[in-house]
């Protein structure tokens, strides 16, 4: 049982720590980003070293006080946010942001876990590097977060979720202790993977506090291109032609379905779309070449042998580098526009390349037997992960429709479940899908997290409730 984080808890912190360690937590500490959850906390604790951090764990071991991890406070399923159980503290490392090494010859940086993405893809770049993990909340989300949560992204189809770009971990343990794992290894067969178990842990395991970072080398060149698909089979049958062509190059490949742009003409009608009339589907498609081939050549390629095969019928390639990021800015403000509209139910999902289309045209019908709904259906097709909405239609609220939103969420995550789904892709379990994970998770793996999660945190104190059902 875990106790309340009381005013002499606090005190008794505040005596182990520098002057300024702690302050009261703002609104923006307690809330989660779409307004699901309504955190509490006694205060929020700012260490400045590992051995800081360290310090705090062991204080709220011994007093059995619960710590929620905080970083950008960008999550989408309330894994930062406590909203009922014994009064907790949050666990801020804003003040741990440098970057502590950087070895381009190696391809490597070596990050604190409050370090922004965006401050870290921009040292990357100050080595002529590329570090490829990128979010539209890059400016907000700490390292740290994107670790715990296994941040993917629009890039995952060329270099790999977070997981996938992380050398070596350095963190704090639920009894305070230190790990030292900052490696630089590309090979370390020495016994179980922590660093794999806490990646993805969403901070119920330990508290990351630094990282080593895998960078590339930047593309000589990077071209963009929007091509008009008709339907999501013609979306996947491109990408398969895309990879016979250009093999690893392809960086990213992005559906967007023209629910999207209705929502952008709708709510942000200042965002340019580069089709009129708009169509029903597109994709979005990347590339980053070596030097000594050109980006739009290989677009203009692709484009053609598309055509030919009656998977594409119109398309533009951007023309220059302002164009590009005008190309990303309309990809990147459909969250935005439909935060506006206000979703009934949202869903992060992935399925097998091969079961996309048919899951998309079963889903569509399914939900419109029950109700009648919008869906935006937009995501990063290239690692099969969808972010498949369903919205109140034009004229109405979402308050009008939450009583449905339980049977939403349960029609379309038993339709990806059917087909060896998954229904948190990218976004993680947190406080919003532990009953998911209940409902869907294989019993034996299961039962192996709860094992860990006792034998690592018998106290229960780091991120209770999250991932796991508190107990």
């Amino acid at each position: 049982m875990l106790n309340d984080a009381t005013g002499d808890f606090i005190r008794q912190l505040e005596s182990c720590l520098p002057e300024g360690s702690l302050r009261a937590p703002e609104p923006r500490d307690l809330e989660e980003p779409r307004g699901r959850y309504q955190g509490r906390a006694a205060a929020v604790v700012r260490p400045a070293t590992v051995a800081e951090v360290s310090q705090v764990i062991r204080t709220c071991a011994a007093s059995r006080v619960g710590v929620i991890p905080l970083g950008g406070g960008t999550g989408l399923v309330g894994g930062q946010v406590m909203p009922e159980g014994p009064v907790p503290i949050l666990l801020s490392l804003e003040r741990m942001r440098s970057i502590r090494a950087l070895h381009p010859q190696e391809n490597v940086l070596v990050a604190e876990a409050g370090a922004t993405l965006a401050e870290i893809r921009a040292a990357a770049e100050g080595v002529d590097r590329l570090f490829p993990l990128s979010l539209a909340s890059e400016g907000t989300a700490r390292i740290g977060g994107n670790l715990a949560t296994n941040a993917g992204g629009v890039n995952v189809l060329r270099y790999g979720n977070a997981r996938d770009l992380c050398l070596g971990l350095e963190a704090v343990l639920p009894d305070g202790t230190i790990w030292n794992g900052l490696k630089r290894l590309r090979k370390d067969n020495t016994g179980y993977d922590l660093r794999n178990l806490l990646i993805g842990s969403e901070g119920t395991l330990g508290v990351i506090t630094a990282a080593s970072l895998k960078l590339v080398p930047r593309p000589a060149g990077e071209g963009t291109a929007f091509f008009v698909v008709e339907d999501p089979a013609a979306a996947l049958s491109l990408l398969a032609l895309a990879q016979d062509r250009l093999g690893g190059l392809i960086s990213a490949f992005e559906l967007i379905g023209g629910t999207g742009l209705d929502f952008l003409t709708e709510k942000l009608p200042d965002t340019r779309q580069p089709f009129s009339p708009r169509p029903d589907w597109m994709v979005l498609v990347e590339l980053g070449l070596p030097q000594g081939l050109d980006p739009a050549a290989a677009l203009e390629g692709l484009f053609e042998a598309g055509l030919e095969a009656g998977l594409v019928s119109d398309g533009v390639i951007a023309q220059s580098e302002a164009q590009r990021a005008e190309f990303w800015a309309l990809r990147e403000t459909i969250p935005a526009a439909n935060k506006r509209i206000g979703a009934i139910s949202s869903h992060d999902i992935s399925l097998p390349l091969g079961r996309i289309a048919d899951f998309i045209a079963e889903a569509g019908p399914a939900l419109a037997a029950i109700g009648n709904w919008r869906i935006n259906c937009f995501g990063h097709l290239g690692d099969g992960n969808l972010h498949y909405n369903v919205f109140p239609v034009q004229g109405e609220s979402r308050a009008q429709h939450q009583a449905a939103a339980p049977s939403i969420m349960a029609m379309v995550h038993d339709l990806v479940h059917a087909r060896d789904g998954s229904v948190s892709a990218e976004h993680g379990i947190g406080r919003l899908k532990v009953e998911d994970l209940e409902r869907y998770g294989d019993p034996a793996k299961l039962a192996a997290m709860r094992t860990i999660k006792d034998a690592l945190d018998p106290l229960g104190i780091l991120n209770p409730g999250a991932v796991l059902r508190m107990r």
